[in-house]
């Protein structure tokens, strides 16, 4: 049989069930076609959590993104309830050396699949994603479009098949254009389009000497679905359960603890106040 055929096979048992929507808590119900009109949430992740998670890439023999893309998984999880998560990802496409001088766009998206399992441990997890991961890069060559056609999972105009959340992780070094006295330099577009619920993209930062310096993130959300509040919140969360790894990488992720103090209040202390005085009688 053919390399293409051969990773049809592989990629038809790997999602195989994969549930055809995650739904995510989300301020309005989705429409019948997607708008693709979208809007971005900026953040930051420090320096000395960057390092960190570099140390725990390191001690399990796993990539940065294999870490990031584990812990995104535990956000996707715990916010939809569910433990079956598929998350897309870009790929270059150029896995063969003949394509290294050609000029064109080979990108292709994979869709990786996570078992999160809350009683497990954030390393179990962590070797769970890196042995999935490494085998879909081995499979690569199967373009998306034509997974879809061989898959056929339920079509709707209101959500992109097989997976609704992208993860897209630079770690390239960025590159500068210099005209003479003239510098040139990106700028961010007006209008956002969202392809996805959700993606979120980061981008590595490094200082003078080469040592992590620091993760720019970006979570563009579809606007059909979510309010910016809603999306920093995700942000948020996103934030302590990296924070959580980096300080503890065996944690159990049902120990993770996501919701900030006021959040943890309104739980434990305001919905949960549900006394009320009782008129003295005899039952």
């Amino acid at each position: 049989s053919s390399l293409i055929s051969r990773q049809v096979e592989f990629w038809s048992r790997a999602l195989a069930g994969v549930p055809d929507q995650l739904v995510l808590p989300a301020d309005r119900p989705r429409p019948a076609v997607a708008s693709n009109r979208g809007a971005n949430h900026s953040f930051v992740v420090g320096a000395d959590v960057h390092a960190g998670l570099n140390d725990v890439a390191r001690e399990s023999n796993s990539s940065l993104f294999m870490v990031v893309h584990a812990a995104l998984a535990v956000l996707l999880s715990r916010l939809s309830g569910t433990s079956d998560i598929a998350i897309g990802s870009p790929v270059a496409g150029r896995g063969e050396q003949v394509l290294d001088d050609l000029i064109g766009m080979f990108v292709n998206t994979l869709v990786l699949r996570t078992e999160v399992d809350s009683s497990g441990s954030f390393v179990d997890l962590l070797a769970g994603v890196r042995a999935a991961d490494l085998q879909a890069f081995t499979h690569a060559d199967v373009p998306f479009e034509r997974l879809v056609e061989v898959l056929n999972p339920a079509r709707s105009q209101a959500r992109s098949p097989l997976f609704q959340v992208m993860l897209a992780f630079q770690n390239m070094e960025q590159s500068a254009l210099q005209l003479g006295d003239l510098r040139v330099a990106g700028v961010d577009a007006i209008a956002v389009a969202a392809k996805f619920d959700l993606q979120l993209t980061i981008v590595e930062q490094f200082d003078d000497a080469g040592a992590p310096a620091g993760m720019v993130a970006s979570f563009t959300y579809a606007t059909d679905l979510f309010d910016e509040s809603t999306v920093a919140g995700f942000a948020d969360r996103f934030g302590r359960i990296i924070g959580a790894v980096v300080a503890d990488q065996s944690i159990v992720l049902g120990d993770i603890d996501i919701l900030d103090s006021v959040e943890r209040s309104l739980v434990l202390e305001g919905w949960n106040d549900t006394a009320r005085e009782v008129a003295g009688v005899s039952v």
